[in-house]
């Protein structure tokens, strides 16, 4: 099975993507974007082991970012190389995941856990639990979108 076909929408803010230089298309890689969901699973299994709410919202985060690439591959995209890498995954995960509305919320949220996640590594803010949990949720979320719009498998 294949990634489900994107809406005219969908396809539209996803034009809109690669003519602002943000991503661009190629080769559809469905290998490449079942790699990057066992990634995401393996974060994930791990989770519920880990009690730091700065660790358990990087490995969050890093899940996320994992299902991010491999909507990414399984479309026939990649983010531009050089600074906005994790930004554009977050605007086409936006941009293709209009419904259902707990999958667009999630896709909203990787862009605020990225920012999180920013602000920890580099200007070492604390991380509390509330915010680890909910970068956890948009994760497992994100994950699930994936499967129900057939990426990676």
């Amino acid at each position: 099975m294949s990634a489900q076909p994107l809406s005219e929408s969908q396809e539209a803010a996803v034009r809109a993507l690669v003519r602002s230089g943000r991503i661009r298309e190629v080769e559809v890689d469905a290998t490449r974007a079942a790699n990057f969901l066992e990634l995401a699973d393996e974060r994930l299994w791990e989770l519920p082991s880990l009690s730091s709410p700065v660790v358990r919202l990087g490995i969050a985060y890093d899940a996320a970012h994992d299902v991010g690439e491999a909507f990414l591959a399984a479309y026939g995209y990649a983010t531009v190389n050089g600074a906005g890498q994790h930004a554009a995954i977050g605007d086409f995960l936006v941009a293709i995941l209009d419904a259902p509305p707990e999958a667009a919320s999630a896709a909203i949220h990787f862009d605020r856990a990225r920012r999180a996640r920013n602000q920890q590594n580099y200007r070492a803010t604390t991380v509390g639990d509330g915010q680890a949990v909910a970068v956890e949720e948009a994760a497992v979320i994100l994950r699930a979108a994936a499967t129900a719009s057939g990426v990676g498998t």
